[in-house]
C-alpha cells in the first residue's frame, strides 16, 4: 500500500492561526517532512507546529532545499528532498509536509508534488499567508470593492516597483527587508509612504507592524503593503 503526501501551510507565525484541518492532518501523518535550507537549520514552521500540534511518535524528517546561488546545487538538492520523500512513500507512511504560509504561495512543496503526484496521492490544505495576517494586525484591507492588487515575491529594481504601482491598487512585496531603504525612498518620492504598511515577523514575537522606519533593520521575513493613495488613481 502506498502512502499519500500532505502539503500543509502552517501559517505566517502564531500557532493560533493553524488551521484544524492542519493540526489534525499533521497530528495523524507517519511523517512530518520539515523543509530546511541547510542540514541543523532550526524550522520558524516547525516551531509553529509544536506550538498547536501534539508530537508523538512521528518521524520528523529534515528535507533540505539549498538556497545556493549555484543552480545545479539547487536542483540537486530537490532531486534529494523528493527522494527521501519518495521513500518514506513507498513505505506505505502518511507524509505531512509543512511551509509557511500558505502552502501554494511560494512553498518547496510544490517541487515535490509535481515529481510525485502521478505516483502517489496527495493533497493540499491552505494556510493563511503572512501578508493576509499582517493586513489584519494592521487593521487595513488588501482591496476593496473592484480594487486589483498583486504579489511580487522580492523587490529587484525602481522600474518593477513604478511599474507596479501604476497598474494595480495594492502592491504587495515580499521578503522586502534588505532593500528597504531603497524602497523608502522610491515610495517617498511618489508620495506613497503615508499608505505603506511593514509586516515583519507576523505573528512571532519580534513582529512590528507599521509604517516604515528606514534607520531599524528588518529581516527576512519582511513584506510591505502599498496602498494606493487616495488622491492618487491607477493608469
Amino acid at each position: 500500500m502506498k502512502g499519500k503526501l500532505i502539503g500543509i501551510g502552517v501559517g505566517p507565525g502564531d500557532p493560533e492561526l493553524m488551521t484544524l484541518k492542519a493540526v489534525r492532518a499533521i497530528e495523524q501523518a507517519d511523517v512530518i517532512a520539515v523543509p530546511v535550507k541547510c542540514q541543523g537549520e532550526k524550522s520558524v514552521a516547525f516551531e509553529i507546529v509544536k506550538g498547536a500540534c501534539s508530537i508523538k511518535d512521528q518521524t520528523i524528517l529534515p528535507v533540505i532545499f539549498s538556497m545556493s546561488r549555484e543552480k545545479q546545487e539547487r536542483i540537486q538538492s530537490r532531486k534529494e528532498a523528493v527522494a527521501a520523500v519518495k521513500k518514506e512513500l513507498e513505505q506505505g507512511h502518511q507524509v505531512a509536509m509543512i511551509a509557511l504560509g500558505d502552502i501554494g504561495i511560494y512553498s518547496t512543496f510544490m517541487y515535490v508534488k509535481k515529481e510525485l503526484e502521478k505516483e502517489f496521492s496527495t493533497e493540499m490544505i491552505p494556510g493563511i499567508p503572512s501578508f493576509c495576517a499582517g493586513a489584519s494586525q494592521a487593521l487595513i484591507s488588501i482591496v476593496e470593492g473592484r480594487e486589483s492588487f498583486v504579489v511580487m515575491p522580492s523587490y529587484k529594481n525602481a522600474s518593477q516597483l513604478g511599474q507596479a504601482l501604476e497598474q494595480y491598487h495594492t502592491v504587495i512585496v515580499m521578503k522586502a527587508g534588505r532593500k528597504i531603504n531603497e524602497i523608502y525612498k522610491i515610495l517617498k518620492e511618489k508620495g506613497y509612504l503615508g499608505s505603506t504598511s511593514v509586516i515583519a515577523n507576523c505573528g512571532m514575537p519580534s513582529e512590528y507592524i507599521g509604517r516604515i522606519l528606514p534607520e531599524q533593520e528588518y529581516g527576512y521575513f519582511t513584506t510591505l503593503i502599498i496602498k494606493q493613495p487616495e488622491k492618487m488613481e491607477i493608469r
